[in-house]
């Protein structure tokens, strides 16, 4: 179902300018969107999380941002996929995050949003074998897409399915397609 949703999304956008894989990590996504077609870059936080995606995929451009504050042009974007990108946002934090991704897309521009669904915060000490500190954050759909439509994005469809057996966190995910209203002059 991702690849599906992921090719898709960049169905969206031959030839109508970039897209970025906001909160990319290991650039995996924007991998799957640039082999689609799509102008791409990653964005992410952490700096070694973009190293890791850099020696990866050394023929994509990463850069690293923060999606509260992001330091892209106003309607730069055709398109923004953001995958679990949410995670470790705490719901205050989103309608900051919403606008700053309504702010630089394009008008008609595209995101596909994915999460995890539930109502509790997730405290981590281990991932992967490594000691960590780390909340990840559940939230339902339907207050999902009341904080995009604050933002000014218009929520077109919701898909909901339940976890890959055995190769992931065992939590039910959304999928939100939401878009930029066209500008009232076009």
């Amino acid at each position: 179902l991702d690849r599906e949703l992921l090719s898709r999304f960049a169905a969206e956008f031959a030839g109508r300018g970039k897209v970025c894989d906001m909160g990319c990590g290991p650039g995996h996504v924007a991998r799957y969107l640039r082999d689609a077609g799509t102008a791409v870059f990653g964005l992410d936080l952490s700096p070694r999380m973009l190293d890791h995606a850099r020696k990866l995929n050394p023929d994509i451009s990463f850069r690293q941002g923060n999606m509260l504050a992001l330091d892209l042009p106003d309607a730069m974007l055709a398109g923004i996929a953001a995958f679990y990108c949410i995670v470790n946002l705490p719901q205050e934090s989103l309608s900051v995050a919403f606008r700053e991704m309504a702010r630089v897309l394009q008008p008609s521009g595209l995101l596909l949003l994915s999460f995890h669904i539930g109502d509790e915060t997730l405290h981590v000490d281990e991932l992967w074998g490594q000691s960590v500190s780390m909340d990840f954050f559940l939230y339902q759909p339907s207050a999902i897409r009341q904080d995009l439509e604050s933002a000014g994005l218009t929520v077109e469809e919701i898909i909901e399915r339940a976890p890959y057996p055995e190769v992931e966190f065992q939590s039910r995910r959304a999928y939100i397609f939401a878009r930029k209203p066209a500008s009232r002059s076009a």
